[in-house]
């Protein structure tokens, strides 16, 4: 890990609310997001990630037509998807998409590439649940030769092979940037280190420091694989107001609301106060307090996990965008340069 490390910011597009309470329709919500992301690239942030989702409660369906608006409006901040859900998609189609967004933003397009916290996607685009494991390990097989930008022939059971098939259009650099995220599965960090590929951590509960066994778990299989360590990232939820009281405060009933809706679905039990303050304090995953209050728990994390980059996801359910919009501009500003100099003075 080195003292520059990455800071970046993700979101989903959560459908936010307006000064009444009343859901915003999701196009305003795409609007504001780009103003978000123009903001994180004016603070200094150095990554913008767009989730994709295909239900109600979130805007972006299409994560790369956002981020290509998102490219004509910005300058230096890196654009991706946060993630990119492989196995209802076609890996030949990402390409081609990212890789057009890799020519408008100027080099500037990531992927990260997923299985997805949500199932929509895979009923909308016809695409059987029980082939689960298998349409994400093929479609990743595939898509990790296409980043070869050569030739490509392939087989497999869930997609038509391709002989020697060059894809449209390749990258200026001949490099596309790519991640796997990964939410707790080892088999997932390994198949990560086998195919050469850095490694992104989506840390939404529970302590930061419980990720260590899967970073040596990583370590010790690009070993095995015979190559040099690969950067690792951290996605994590968050949000920043000039003290810790205020920050929870602004944040604690949009963040409930969207546990308990996304909890109904899986049987999770209500949010407590309780465990929103245990998840809130300095050993739980949610970044939520006053700059110096959410730079210490970044540094603890970048520590020990030895981060290349972290990735704060700031949207919050019906979190409103006024609030977002201050969130983002403390991040960048106070947050980041706090970082920064705690990890310069300890390397």
């Amino acid at each position: 890990m080195s003292p520059s490390l990455e800071l970046g910011l993700d979101t989903f597009g959560d459908v936010t609310v307006d000064a009444s309470g009343k859901p915003l329709h999701h196009a305003q919500v795409l609007r504001n997001l780009v103003a978000e992301a123009e903001l994180a690239d004016q603070v200094g942030l150095s990554f913008f990630g767009v989730g994709e989702h295909h239900r109600d409660d979130f805007a972006v369906s299409a994560p790369e037509v956002v981020l290509a608006a998102i490219a004509t409006r910005t300058k230096q901040i890196r654009l991706g998807s946060a993630v990119t859900v492989l196995s209802s998609d076609d890996p030949v189609r990402v390409f081609q998409r990212f890789s057009t967004l890799d020519a408008l933003s100027n080099g500037r397009a990531e992927v990260i590439i997923g299985r997805g916290s949500f199932t929509e996607s895979f009923p909308l685009f016809g695409f059987k649940l029980e082939q689960y494991e298998q349409l994400f390990e093929e479609r990743l097989d595939l898509f990790v030769e296409l980043l070869k930008e050569g030739p490509t022939t392939w087989s497999g059971g869930t997609r038509a092979g391709l002989k020697d098939q060059r894809v449209y259009p390749p990258t200026e650099s001949g490099h596309l940037r790519t991640w796997v995220a990964v939410g707790g599965t080892p088999q997932s960090v390994v198949r990560a280190a086998q195919y050469g590929l850095p490694l992104m951590l989506a840390v939404i509960g529970g302590d930061h420091l419980a990720f260590v066994p899967f970073v040596d778990l990583y370590k010790r299989a690009l070993g095995a694989a015979g190559r040099a360590m690969l950067p690792i990232g951290v996605h994590s939820p968050g949000y920043v107001a000039e003290t810790d009281e205020q920050a929870k405060e602004d944040l604690w009933p949009h963040f409930q609301a969207m546990h308990g809706r996304i909890g109904k679905e899986r049987g999770w039990p209500p949010l407590t106060r309780q465990a929103f303050e245990q998840m809130a304090g300095p050993s739980g995953a949610l970044c939520v307090g006053a700059p110096a209050t959410v730079a210490a728990k970044i540094v603890r994390a970048a520590k020990a996990l030895g981060l290349a980059r972290f990735d704060l996801k700031y949207s919050a359910g019906t979190l409103p965008h006024e609030k977002m919009m201050r969130s983002i501009e403390l991040y960048g500003t106070q947050v980041g340069p706090l970082v920064h100099a705690q990890l310069g003075a300890s390397s």
